[in-house]
């Protein structure tokens, strides 16, 4: 059913970047409307990429680390008791043309399900998966898609980073500050990787290449034990014996709601103002991963949000549509 009350703030995602947006928001007395998303969707998880995860160390403010879920579910609770209306469903469409922006839930063809003065967007993106069985259950409990999250977790073992180009050779120069041993699984017989990381990574003695190979299976109940791999050239399949797999395969921001009208990168994230969460649409605000190509962490994405919530804030002033 359409609601026709014209909100100060519309939040579309509730990850850290989302869920800050809406505290300060919130407090400002703006009464922001988040809609954070559907748990049955990957691309739209309600609490962002942290939901999937298990213990966050690196988060200020809890010496003894807390779980990712957790520390979510508190964001939550924070946002709510300030006055955050937070509405567990996917916005299905956007038209940014005009103001009041409109904002649909479920039925695209109905009339638009909110009506907004500015929006924040904050629906991050997701790194892309080997797709293989049980990998979501695993996410934790050996497979990682973060080295500077869970490298820590991993002292003296054997690992493997699947993937080929920067971010996997940056990924396991980082990682062998903690393994006893880092193998990078390539599909090919080359890198996409330059110059520079290709050398650092030949030049550790920690990391061995192994070329023309694929992960296929992993293999473990309750957390990784080793990891089944397919050579390529031969289709033989073997075990490697790794208790950690990160996959540095690269990462898809949830940004096709907004495609041919925000102003995107030639990745497709969400491009800002310099310095700024400002998009190419008067009193749209992108935060968090959806417009983080470089950090992509939670603490990064909580200012981030806590900077849209400012501008939207001043935005509004400026324009005096704001309390």
């Amino acid at each position: 059913m359409a609601d026709q009350t014209v909100h100060d703030v519309v939040i579309i995602g509730s990850g850290p970047a989302g869920l800050t947006a809406a505290i300060y928001t919130a407090r400002a007395n703006l009464n922001p409307l988040v809609l954070e998303g559907e748990p049955s969707s990957t691309s739209d998880q309600p609490g962002g990429q942290l939901m999937l995860t298990t213990e966050v160390e690196n988060f200020p403010g809890f010496p003894e680390g807390i779980m990712g879920p957790e520390l979510m579910m508190n964001f939550r609770a924070q946002a709510i008791r300030f006055g955050a209306e937070v509405q567990t469903v996917k916005a299905s469409k956007v038209d940014l043309s005009e103001r009041p922006f409109k904002i649909w839930v479920g039925d695209t063809e109905a009339e638009p399900t909110h009506l907004a003065k500015t929006v924040i967007v904050s629906t991050g993106a997701q790194s892309i998966m080997l797709g293989l069985d049980r990998e979501v259950e695993l996410i934790g409990h050996g497979v990682s898609t973060c080295a500077t999250c869970d490298g820590f977790f991993f002292r003296d073992q054997e690992i493997a980073v699947v993937g080929g180009g920067d971010s996997a050779l940056e990924e396991a120069n980082f990682l062998s500050r903690f393994a006893s041993k880092v193998y990078i699984v390539v599909r090919r017989d080359e890198l996409r990787a330059s110059k520079i990381m290709q050398d650092r990574a030949n030049a550790n003695p920690k990391i061995e290449f192994l070329w023309n190979t694929s992960v296929v299976e992993y293999v473990g109940d309750k957390k990784l034990e080793s990891v089944k791999v397919r050579n390529n050239l031969d289709e033989s399949i073997s075990d490697l014996a790794v208790t950690g797999l990160f996959i540095a395969i690269g990462h898809k921001p949830n940004t096709s709601l907004f495609e041919g009208q925000l102003d995107m990168k030639d990745n497709g994230y969400l491009l800002a103002q310099p310095g700024r969460t400002a998009t190419n649409i008067e009193g749209v605000f992108a935060s968090g991963d959806v417009q983080d190509d470089y950090y992509r962490q939670a603490i990064t994405a909580a200012g981030s949000g806590c900077q849209a919530a400012l501008e939207a804030e001043r935005w509004l002033e400026a324009n005096e549509e704001g309390h």
